[in-house]
């Protein structure tokens, strides 16, 4: 811990632990002076919703509000009238959660809370109020106003005692990858460090903004946040996505045209030095971008059908160098607007998307598919348990297995987290255990037994607040929260407790087994089907004709590369070389800008390339590890020979960066291009 750090900063921790216990003590009183009937349901609110950012927790408490009230409204629509069907009820709430959870998890962003939320808490509500179907719209209103107290005593005490706004923890993360990139860039361009210093620069640079992406979700709901940083992260962020798979492009054209070619070029040897001190220079001037613009426009020269294949690459390479200033001048620019919170509107940017940057994400529908099955199968085996033994307390069964299956659905292994859930809950039962029947029934003052609760939920809000915790603590804290059940009056019964324990941990336990069975795939098998997406969108890239955004694209593909590098061990030797060259991005981004050239085309020239994009969707769709077949190698020629010639210049300089990214992406090792009057330069 760096000791020049405010103490606020030092002790972050224990400050989230204390106005986290601070809040859910205010909206336990409250909800006991106003004589709800669960006022235990507003303490364990506070603790779920509650997140060491302001911003993080208005928007989870925002989405928490909007999930109860639709799991509220369908809980009063359901149980009066299917209440004399009980099997009927039972199916129609396990169907729900498996809806609601499929939809959440396809969404994948803080919104995706609302879906499940709006699911299991249908569960909650429903499965304890059978055997009182009457008293239904008393209860869901109820709920609701107790979750509702525990939002606003959570966001208050967020946002008024020492916040901590999602802002400079993005402006933070945002600098540090920025410096992580010109350094990255430094080094691709002056040819340092060795392969695996680049590779893990470049790992750890996607799996940032995977990690920055998330963070920047909760903006929109900081109030500390001025609109003017909002939207300069947004802009940034673009450059981000751009930013990454144009360093790599770099890297490989350098590779190819090798340190001889460099040295017949001095000129260019001289272009790469100069460009390297300008990106981790602290200026932020338009003139020397500018003037770097200038050389890099003077080293590109006119190709034609007798174009050497070093000469091809230099070209590819120098419209990828200009890229590269574009985006690091964008992104310095961006950053000083936002320290001097200046209007956005006012920097001048010398990228643009064509059609904004999208946050898209990757969406695994079959992997949803089967979590949601899972959590169906699952409720229905708890629900068949409970009415079949006849168990009046068996409701516990199912809503704890709603609740297990759609906390951790998301995650590559599911069911060894709902263990881990569920060794926890019983602990939480235990605590749980000491205080209903050893310490509460001797304090009579609710001062005394907001003392005694502190030290056991300060050690929660502790455990919350790290990272490397947090799921024990909230399993903790909201377990322990929910089964002390406080109430105004001590109404405590050990065969009772017992029985809604045993309910408690029995649904926990067959949620395993069940996701077990459904979820069984592991880490390894979600790795290799992320792979197999990424091929399969670059078929769809290929088979598509006109414009497309490559900042999306971009988007999708990195988000999906974030997701890659936390399985990246569990790859194959070929899959993981693909993923540490960034292969499949480059050569979707390349992919696109050689579609967008084909509007400036000859007709000749566009009927090549067409065919070429389909030969390549064809073989993309068939991937299945071992490389590309050699007859794509062909048509990616034959395209190139058609290219070099074509009399339009600037559809010419977009095709050909898409053509030699695509063959260097596909054939890294393949012989030289050799152009069609037979000149070739080995690379």
């Amino acid at each position: 811990m760096r000791t020049d750090e405010p103490f606020l900063v030092r002790h972050a921790d224990l400050i989230f632990a204390l106005k986290t216990f601070f809040a859910s003590m205010l909206a336990l009183v409250i909800a006991l002076a106003m004589d709800l009937p669960r006022p235990y349901w507003a303490m364990a609110t506070v603790y779920i919703t509650s997140q060491p950012l302001a911003g993080a927790t208005s928007s989870k408490a925002f989405f928490r509000v909007i999930g109860t009230l639709v799991g509220a409204t369908v809980t009063v629509a359901l149980v009066p009238n299917l209440i004399n069907a009980p099997e009927l009820l039972c199916l129609a709430i396990a169907l729900w959660v498996g809806l609601c959870l499929y939809v959440s998890l396809l969404d994948g962003t803080p919104r995706s809370y609302v879906f499940m939320l709006a699911g299991y808490t249908v569960a909650l509500i429903g499965f304890p109020s059978v055997s009182e179907p009457g008293n239904i719209f008393d209860i869901a209103v109820a709920r609701v106003e107790e979750i509702s107290l525990g939002i606003i005593c959570a966001s208050l005490v967020s946002t008024i005692v020492f916040p901590r706004s999602v802002a400079p923890a993005v402006a933070n993360r945002v600098r540090s990858w920025l410096s992580d990139a010109r350094r990255l860039s430094q080094i691709a361009l002056l040819r340092e460090g060795t392969n695996e210093t680049r590779r893990a620069r470049r790992l750890k640079l996607a799996t940032d903004i995977v990690e920055i992406d998330t963070l920047s979700a909760h903006l929109a709901y900081d109030r500390l946040t001025d609109s003017n940083a909002v939207r300069g992260l947004a802009e940034i962020r673009l450059r981000m996505l751009m930013l990454l798979p144009v360093i790599a492009s770099l890297e490989d054209r350098l590779a190819a045209l090798g340190e001889d070619a460099l040295q017949r070029q001095p000129e260019l040897a001289r272009l790469l030095e100069d460009l390297a001190q300008w990106i981790v220079s602290d200026g932020s001037q338009r003139q020397p971008a500018e003037r770097i613009r200038a050389t890099i426009a003077e080293r590109q020269a006119d190709l034609d059908d007798s174009a050497s294949w070093e000469r091809v690459i230099t070209t590819s390479l120098l419209l990828r160098l200009r890229e590269l200033v574009d985006l690091s001048r964008d992104c310095r620019a961006l950053g000083a607007a936002i320290a001097e919170n200046r209007g956005i509107s006012t920097v001048d940017l010398a990228f643009h998307s064509e059609a904004g940057a999208a946050a898209v994400r990757h969406r695994d529908r079959g992997l949803a598919l089967w979590s949601a099955a899972g959590a169906t199968t699952a409720i229905l085996i708890c629900c068949a348990f409970w009415i079949g033994t006849g168990w009046p307390d068996g409701a516990s069964a199912p809503m704890m297995a709603a609740v297990a299956c759609s906390f951790f659905a998301a995650q590559d292994e599911p069911a060894r987290f709902i263990r881990s859930f569920g060794l926890w809950s019983l602990v939480a039962i235990v605590v749980v255990a000491i205080y209903l029947f050893a310490l509460v029934p001797a304090i009579s003052h609710i001062e005394v037994l907001i003392l005694g609760l502190a030290p056991t939920f300060l050690l929660y809000g502790l455990l919350i607040a790290r990272p490397a915790t947090t799921g024990t603590g909230m399993a903790l804290a909201a377990n322990t929260a929910t089964l002390l059940a406080l109430q105004s009056t001590y109404s405590a019964d050990f065969a009772s407790y017992a029985n809604s324990a045993v309910a408690f941990f029995v649904g926990v336990i067959i949620a395993e087994l069940v996701i077990r069975i459904a979820r069984g795939v592991g880490a390894e098998w979600v790795a290799n089907r992320l792979v197999l997406s990424s091929w399969k969108t670059l078929a769809v890239a290929a088979e598509r004709r006109g414009k497309h955004d490559r900042a999306e694209f971009a988007g999708l593909m990195l988000h999906r590369l974030g997701l890659l590098v936390q399985r990246i061990a569990l790859l194959s030797e070929a899959d993981r070389r693909d993923v540490d060259s960034l292969v499949q991005l480059r050569i979707g981004l390349n992919i696109i800008d050689l579609r967008r050239a084909r509007y400036g085309l000859a007709i000749s020239t566009v009927h090549v390339i067409d065919d070429m994009l389909d030969q390549l969707a064809v073989a993309c769709r068939r991937y299945a590890g071992g490389g590309m077949p050699s007859g794509l190698l062909t048509h990616i020629d034959l395209a190139l020979a058609e290219v070099v010639k074509d009399p339009n210049d600037n559809a010419r300089e977009d095709a050909l960066i898409g053509l030699v990214g695509i063959r260097r992406g596909l054939y890294p090792d393949a012989p030289a291009y050799r152009s069609r009057s037979g000149e070739s330069v080995a690379a």
